[in-house]
């Protein structure tokens, strides 16, 4: 069934059915229902395509189309919705991790539910503890929490079942979300710890009962460590495969057992963005470590974002002027100060200067007490694994690198943002703002243009109403037509940061900034 099939049958005509085919009816209007425009139901929509194409929210975002704005306590994880409820989770008081659920009518509270006791995961300053995206159905919401494991509760928030699961070992937090297949939530614990005794790795995947929470398949990743890649399932002829990215590989895994079919190499070790399936192929995606999108990167902006840094206007940095946030840049394009923006710098004053002193001599060659231009750019160093977009065919054996790999992309990749497929194209936006288009037969590159909204960007673009919507971590979205060359239709600044992608449904895109959300609504004509 595509993807947003939807029907209308009169229930008076079931008195007509036997009773069988009530109850045949019965199932196929659930999974209508799942997949009609009123079911936004995983990071990025159904089958995590981030695509509504029988919605139609406002083309022109504004103030004046914001149905409401509520209140809420910080998280990262996206909205998601099932009828007339949104779900999402939060933070509160930098201590108490909650689930909420909201009217989507109105934006009301209609219950909140608080994690049981747990000692928060120690997450990156950029990350959060309640980063993982909640997925529902019919009948239930689950939330992950890294910090605690798997809750369900049905949609009026009564708990159904809760499990416990130790917290992986990661770089930087855990974000990966559960996504549904058939009868099962599937959850993704890729985990830096080793198994007792071992130099192994205790990653898995877990296949669970999504009624009971009870344990149907598990499978070993031991040469996996920390990610942050919410897997998706391919559907073909073949059958239905689970595809997860991860540390330096793709993975494909029989959806109904877990059994390892396949894998495809070349990938950096810092994996974040989700596998997109469109055209018999999954699209998968990494940027090289730190977020350089080009295989051959412009060094001149790592330069330029320590100017500011330069008080004597000499072109030089002298060791004197490294103070305040200054430290060795990795994202350019974020902040000063940013946590993200360069090598992190220990708390202590001493240990910061000691390291800044680090600095100073790693790239001053000739010891004159400078960096120039020319030093600081021949000191940098892009061999951090290649950027990949690679298009890849299903139903493959072991290594299947050379065999199965369509085409493979080497610019412009995300570091965060999951590409979106539409319509035989495929759009990427990365860090500066720069959104490309590629042909998804081919690889061939359409367009590479500038959104004019720069800096980082984190949340996913999702697509409605035959346009692009793109939202930088800044909070400036940008409304872009789908075809095969770029216009900018409309942009809008929040003048709020945003982490989350956004959801939707018939009318509305749903926007979570730092601390509200807010429902743009199209007006009845």
């Amino acid at each position: 069934m595509p993807p947003q099939a939807h029907a209308v049958i009169c229930p008076a005509t079931f008195r007509f059915l036997p009773v069988f085919l009530v109850i045949l009816t019965g199932a196929l209007l659930s999974a209508m229902a799942e997949t009609g425009p009123r079911y936004w139901n995983q990071f990025r929509g159904p089958g995590g395509s981030g695509v509504a194409t029988d919605c139609r929210p406002p083309l022109k975002i504004s103030e004046a189309h914001a149905a409401w704005m509520t209140p809420i306590a910080y998280g990262q994880s996206s909205p998601v919705l099932f009828g007339e409820t949104l779900f999402l989770t939060a933070l509160e008081n930098e201590d108490q991790l909650v689930t909420l659920a909201f009217n989507k009518a109105d934006g009301k509270l209609l219950w909140r539910r608080p994690v049981p006791p747990c000692s928060l995961e120690k997450v990156h300053q950029a990350n959060s503890p309640a980063a993982s995206t909640p997925c529902v159905d019919a009948d239930r919401v689950y939330v992950y929490f890294g910090s605690y494991g798997l809750l369900c509760y049905d949609h009026q928030g009564v708990e159904l079942w809760k499990k416990p699961i130790p917290t992986p070992k990661s770089l930087y937090g855990m974000s990966t979300s559960p996504i549904l297949f058939q009868e099962t939530l599937i959850m993704v614990l890729d985990n830096d710890a080793n198994l007792p005794e071992s130099k192994l790795s205790r990653s898995k995947i877990i296949a669970l009962n999504r009624a009971t929470g009870d344990l149907v398949w598990e499978t070993a990743r031991p040469f996996n460590r920390s990610g942050w890649s919410t897997p998706a399932v391919l559907d073909y002829d073949g059958g239905s495969e689970l595809v997860v990215l991860g540390h330096g590989r793709v993975y494909g895994y029989d959806a109904s057992t877990g059994a390892e079919k396949w894998f495809v190499n070349g990938f950096s070790r810092e994996t974040i963005s989700a596998p997109v399936t469109g055209n018999g192929h999954v699209f998968v995606s990494a940027s090289m470590i730190g977020g350089v999108s080009d295989e051959q990167p412009d060094r001149e902006p790592f330069w330029t974002a320590l100017l500011p840094y330069d008080t004597n206007k000499d072109g030089k940095l002298e060791r004197s002027e490294m103070t305040g946030h200054f430290t060795f840049p990795i994202r350019p394009t974020l902040p000063l100060g940013h946590p993200g923006f360069g090598i992190p710098l220990p708390k202590d004053e001493a240990k910061r200067e000691e390291r800044r002193d680090g600095f100073m001599r790693w790239v001053d060659k000739n010891k004159d007490g400078f960096w120039t231009k020319e030093e600081f750019i021949n000191h940098l160093s892009f061999n951090r694994g290649k950027p990949n977009l690679m298009a890849i065919k299903p139903d493959g054996s072991g290594d299947v690198t050379e065999s199965h790999v369509t085409w493979a992309l080497h610019r412009n990749i995300p570091e965060i943002p999951t590409p979106i497929f539409h319509q035989n194209r495929i759009y990427m936006v990365r860090n500066g703002g720069v959104l490309t288009g590629i042909d998804a037969t081919t690889g061939d590159t359409l367009y590479r243009k500038r959104l004019g909204a720069s800096g980082h960007y984190s949340p996913s673009p999702v697509i409605a109403n035959n346009h692009l919507y793109l939202t930088s971590s800044e909070g400036v979205i940008s409304v872009v037509p789908v075809g095969d060359s770029y216009a900018l239709a409309h942009q809008y600044d929040l003048d709020e940061e945003v982490a989350a992608t956004p959801a939707i449904d018939e009318d509305t895109l749903y926007v979570r900034t730092k601390s509200q959300l807010i429902a743009f609504r199209s007006k009845a004509e």
